[in-house]
Order: C-alpha cells, then structure tokens, then sequence
C-alpha cells in the first residue's frame, strides 16, 4: 500500500509554478499595452491640440485678411472716384487751356484788355477790402450801442418794478378817493337838488298859479304864448315882467348856493312841429327856437344874472310834450324850459 501510495505521489505533477508564470507573463504583455494605449493617448492629444491651435491662427489670420480685402475693395473705389474726379477736372483744364490760347492767339488787343480787367478786378478787391474793413468797425459800434441799450433796458425795468409797486398803492388810494368823490358829488348833488326845489318854490310864489306856468319833473316851463308872439323871438311886455321875477328870485338864490357848486340856469326853445313859410325872419323852426332862448337869456342878463350861469339851447319841434298834431298838443308843444343844474 505504503508502495502504491508513493508511485501515485510520483506521478502528480505541480502546476502552479507554471500557472504563475504564464499569469505574470500575461499581466505584464497587458501592462505593457496599456502604456502603449495612455502614451498613444497621450500624443495623438496633444496633435489634436496642436492642430486645433493652428486651426484657430489660421481662421484670425483669415479674418484679417477678409478685413485686408475689404479695405483694399474700399480704397480702390476711392481711387477709382478720385481718378475719375481727376480725369474729369483734366478735361476742364484741357477746355480752359484751349479756349484762354484761343483768346491768346486772337491778339494782343484782347491780352491788354484782360489786363485791364484784371487790374479793375485787383482795384474792386481792395475796394471791397476797405468796405469790410468798415463795416466791421460799424458792426463793433453796433455791439456796444446794444450793450449800452441792453443796461438802459435793465435800468427801466427795474424802474418798472418800483414803479409797479408804488402804482399798486396809488391804485388803493385812488379806490378810496374816488370812493370820497362819489359820495362829494352825491352831496352836491342832494344840495342842488334842495336849491332847485328851492327855486321852484319861489317861483312858484313869485309867478301867480296859471296853467301856462308849470313845472315838469326838474324843469320850470312857460308856455311861449305868455313869452313871445306868434313867430316871434323878442320877449313881450307880459314875458319881460314874468322873467324880471323869474331874474330877482335867480338873484337871490345864487347869494346862498355855495360858490364850490357850480351851477347854470339851461334856457331850452321848443316849437311846435308847423314848419314855417321861411319867408319870415327865421327860417324854420330851429332857428326859432334858439332865438327865443338867447331872447331870455339876454333879457337875465340884463337884469343882473351873471352870463357865466347862463346857457342857451334851441331843440325845434324834436322834443315834443305831448304827441300828436292837435292844436292842444302844439300849444303845449311851445315853450321854453327852465333847469337849474350843474355845468
């Protein structure tokens, strides 16, 4: 057994050593591949790398080149333009050119006359020279003429304001004046009114009570057939004594009126509307009635009333009493008004 158990041993044979053997070998061959594959890796990166940065010169370089390009495009149509600007001021020239030797050769009359031309030309030149030389010293005297005006305009506007300011108090003294004056004149008035109904009254005394004397609102009316004849300015016997009263009553009011109220005695000539034949002395009835008027106040005059307190006025038939053309209506119609009011 012990014999058979070592025969078996003796055949057996140890592999491992082998097995590790053909393991490292194959660790190794890969090792070694993998190296190859990073060191490939590697260099074929760095290619790439290097080719992207040429890539990226190569497309800058190319962009400036388009720019070159472009601008080159530019400036050969500037000088296309340019040469055409200077092409066409040579074909000007080549006409003048011709056409000052055509003059030339025409004779030397025509040179001096372009001398002469030039020389008129040369003395224009200065002539306008001197002008601007002028005109500038005018223009400068202008300027400060402006200035000057402009601190005078200063100086009235600042007078403005004060004198806006002072205008605002004058203003509110003249609201109270005039506030004052109103109330002056309705005294004044109120005063004559009471020497009006004064004199009224005394008339009324004076003068006997008859339907041809009346009075009519603020006025003393006689009729004129107790003044005057028909067709006649000259006052009657009847109206001479009746305006003497009228005159001595006048007198003796105008002693008590105050002298600040000044005051007339209007003498107004009304007539009918009968047009008259104008054969006679007066010519119508305008006439008529301004006469009649100056007829008293002549006569007041006469008898003392001053001729500054007097006034006169003929109205014809325009300002009728009553309407109509009744005979009762035209005889009042003919009058002459008495009003005592201020001038």
């Amino acid at each position: 057994m012990a014999l058979a158990r070592n025969r078996r041993s003796q055949r057996t044979v140890d592999y491992w050593p082998g097995f590790v053997d053909a393991l490292s070998t194959l660790l190794m061959a890969i090792m070694f591949l993998l190296t190859v594959f990073v060191v490939g890796q590697f260099i074929l990166s760095r290619e790439i790398s290097g080719r992207d940065d040429v890539l990226t010169r190569l497309n800058g370089q190319i962009n400036e080149l388009t720019q070159l390009l472009a601008l080159e495009k530019g400036s050969n149509q500037d000088m296309e333009d340019s040469l055409a600007n200077l092409q066409a001021s040579l074909a000007t020239s080549e006409n003048e050119r011709s056409r000052l030797q055509a003059l030339l050769d025409s004779g030397a009359g025509n040179s001096q006359a372009a001398q002469q031309r030039v020389g008129t030309l040369t003395q224009e030149l200065d002539e306008q020279k001197d002008i601007s030389t002028r005109a500038l010293s005018q223009v400068e005297l202008l300027n400060q003429q402006i200035a000057a005006l402009r601190n005078q305009i200063a100086a009235v506007e600042d007078a403005l304001q004060a004198s806006e300011a002072k205008d605002q108090s004058s203003q509110t003294k003249i609201a109270d004046l005039g506030r004052r004056l109103n109330v002056a004149l309705a005294q004044r008035v109120q005063e004559l009114n009471r020497y009006r109904s004064d004199f009224f009254g005394r008339l009324r005394e004076i003068l006997s009570d008859r339907d041809n004397i009346r009075i009519v609102g603020d006025r003393f009316v006689f009729q004129s057939e107790v003044l005057f004849s028909s067709g006649a300015a000259d006052l009657n016997p009847q109206g001479q004594a009746e305006m003497a009263k009228l005159a001595a009553a006048l007198l003796d009011l105008s002693k008590e009126i105050p002298s600040e109220i000044n005051w007339v005695l209007r003498v107004d000539g009304h007539t009918d509307n009968v047009p008259l034949a104008g054969t006679g002395r007066y010519a119508d009835n305008w006439q008529l009635s301004a006469a009649r008027a100056i007829s008293v106040v002549k006569f007041l005059i006469s008898q003392g009333v001053p001729a500054d307190r007097l006034v006169a006025a003929g109205f014809g038939e325009y300002q009728p009493l009553a309407p109509g053309d009744t005979p009762e209506a035209r005889a009042a119609n003919r009058r002459i008004e008495l009003k005592l009011t201020e001038k």
